[in-house]
């Protein structure tokens, strides 16, 4: 994530085009980015940055922007990223240790309820190298219903969370309140857990339940304000501009690689979390116990309102517009009632054609009803190509519960699958941490190096084409999972009993997994991380958190989806369970790609919508280069 350092400053004339391609009005404008965060001008230069890097950009107010032949063949400049500003690394940073805690949390909530206390132990651990912790002992149905059920409670709240933020107390005030309110239920988890009350299986299930649904609620009101806020941070041009970096290339600066890049390291932050919460919270819960489990994620907790309150005066924080929410239902309204019918197919040709949206349009409105402007019609023309934008983005996202389907069997039934496997001493839900620990390695080698080949070499590996790809991807992990689940069933000595308690592990090395964790990573960073890129970049300025919640959501409707595939997660239909995941994702791949390759080719198009040379903060300052190791 650093950047690349160079001692050279280049300078480079600033003014506007003139009829010749050149620059009328030439200024001589240094970017010097040692500075941090700063703003100045001496002696008519600018000089802005975070870095040791020095570039220079050729600019109006920005820069230059690109022409067509610059953006497309054959004349095509390389498209590079903006500065990602130390206000979103703190953003990040809160992000890792709210999924420290929560990834955490719930690494070992399959085996504190699926497996009963061992033999003498008060606290659910179990030392033995071949033995598993537990507590509940209330068995693997149980297990996948409550564990689906947080997973579906998290991402419905998101829902609530981005309204608050969006018209009634902004995105900065939602996330310090629901950390308040997740902290109260890490609290309540601790408890569930001492020995105490652990030994009490109908009281400790209670308070582990209460516990499960405040933190539910802080953690839904937290995720869908975050991703929104650390993106929020980017300080730079809001449009493609031509620059020229240190070694003369001229290039064009892309606020949506920035956006991409933003999000790469925000994931990377994520998984940093989890990494060490899970791992480190499956040998407490084995070697000392569950309630330690517990208590060390809210510890790591407690850090999150200290960096909040410390960079308060530093972060970019976008004011509730009031209920927009409420405008865009409206703009819906206005374009739907001439159109709507029942008929299903010409329905869908009135809202494929391409002036369907334009009726919402002040001018086209009164010049169809005449009169005067009504009252309500309080939006302009480019906040209705925003919605059209947002409404496009949540058709992409309706194919995500099919998605984490695939992804969704990382938190229970390949847990239970290591479980039934011979772990040699390792407890069997740290496997899991393979798929935190491969996107550790891999995100900052797409960043700087397979993302910056593809774009060198023509390749436009758009958001819609890494969505696709991730599907697919998905599928592959799937199919592995299947063959290793076929293997456990035929070397297992209870055969297609596998999950019995009382049954001795197969002796196949429970490493054979790894394929799956990878694939599955892989996949997250085509499909997931370009689904946080994709609600931002997509959603209307004053709407971001709840277009953010409803890319969220589709994750809470996978956890329904996976209820109805919940009879499949138990001996002996387990290789039914992937085969069916595996099938699942292929389908929506291709049925995804057959319905939004058009939409691809409008990319360009969608992010210029509601963008203007002018940084995301209140002032103008003069633009900045990324860090140019292969124009990332």
């Amino acid at each position: 994530m650093a950047d690349k350092a160079t001692d050279e400053l280049v300078m480079a004339p600033v003014g506007e085009l003139d009829g010749s391609g050149g620059l009328s009005h030439p200024e001589k404008v240094a970017f010097d980015r040692n500075e941090g965060a700063s703003e100045k001008k001496e002696n008519g230069q600018y000089t802005v940055g975070n870095t040791s890097e020095h570039v220079l950009a050729a600019v109006g107010e920005w820069g230059s922007e690109p022409t067509e032949e610059e953006k497309h063949d054959p004349h095509k400049l390389r498209r590079v990223s903006g500065q990602i500003s130390w206000p979103a690394y703190l953003i990040a940073f809160v992000e890792l240790c709210e999924r420290f805690s929560y990834y955490g949390t719930t690494a070992v909530f399959t085996n504190f309820i699926q497996r009963p206390l061992p033999p003498g132990s008060t606290t659910g651990s179990n030392p033995d190298p071949n033995g598993t912790p537990g507590a509940l002992g209330m068995g693997t149905n149980a297990s996948q219903g409550l564990t689906t059920f947080n997973s579906f409670w998290v991402y419905v709240i998101p829902l609530f969370g981005a309204y608050i933020a969006d018209a009634h107390l902004g995105r900065f005030k939602t996330v310090c309140w629901s950390v308040l309110i997740a902290l109260i239920g890490h609290v309540l988890m601790t408890i569930s857990a001492i020995p105490p009350v652990i030994s009490n299986t109908h009281g400790a299930l209670a308070c582990f339940i209460i516990a499960l649904i405040i933190m539910g609620l802080g953690t839904g009101g937290f995720k869908a304000n975050i991703s929104p806020l650390v993106a929020e941070q980017y300080r730079g041009p809001e449009t493609m501009v031509v620059i020229t970096t240190s070694k003369g290339e001229r290039v064009i600066m892309d606020p949506a690689i920035t956006t991409a890049r933003i999000y790469l390291y925000f994931y990377l932050m994520i998984n940093i979390g989890a990494l060490v919460g899970q791992i480190g919270m499956t040998y407490s819960e084995k070697y000392v116990g569950y309630w330690l489990a517990y208590l060390l994620p809210t510890i790591m907790f407690c850090l999150c309102p200290i960096v909040l309150f410390m960079g308060r005066n530093m972060y970019t924080k976008s004011p509730p517009k009031g209920s927009v929410l409420s405008q865009a239902m409206r703009i819906w309204r206005v374009v739907m009632a001439p159109c709507f019918t029942f008929n299903f197919s010409r329905l869908r040709a009135a809202y494929t054609d391409p002036h369907f949206w334009d009726r919402a349009k002040p001018a086209i409105y009164i010049k169809e009803h005449g009169g005067e402007t009504p009252r309500w019609l309080t939006w302009d023309a480019e906040f209705v190509d925003e919605v059209k934008r947002g409404f496009k983005a949540c058709q992409v996202f309706l194919f995500y519960p099919l998605y984490w389907i695939s992804y969704n069997q990382l938190n229970n039934n390949l847990t239970s699958q290591a479980a039934t496997m011979s772990t040699h001493g390792f407890p069997n839900d740290v496997i899991n941490n393979l798929d935190p620990l491969a996107l550790i390695i891999f995100i900052p080698i797409c960043d700087m190096f397979i993302y910056p080949a593809l774009r060198r070499a023509g390749i436009n590996f758009s958001p819609l084409k890494r969505i696709f790809t991730g599907f697919m991807t998905a599928a592959a992990a799937m199919v592995w999972a299947a063959v290793v689940q076929y293997y456990v069933y035929h070397t297992s000595p209870c055969g297609f009993s596998a999950n019995d308690p009382t049954c001795a592990p197969s002796p196949l090395n429970v490493w054979i997994q790894s394929g799956a964790y990878v694939l599955i990573a892989f996949s997250e960073i085509f499909a997931s991380i370009t689904g946080l890129e994709y609600a931002f970049t997509k959603a209307p300025r004053s709407m971001r958190s709840l277009v953010m919640s409803v890319f969220l959501f589709m994750s809470a409707i996978s956890s329904a989806l996976n209820e109805a595939l919940n009879p499949l997660a138990g001996d002996p239909l387990l290789i039914w369970n992937y085969g069916v995941a595996a099938g699942i994702s292929f389908v929506a791949g291709l049925a995804f790609w057959l319905c939004f390759y058009k939409l691809d080719q409008e990319e360009d198009e969608l992010n210029r919508i509601g963008k203007v040379a002018t940084r995301m903060g209140d002032e103008k300052v003069p633009v900045e280069e990324e860090h140019v190791h292969g124009g990332a």
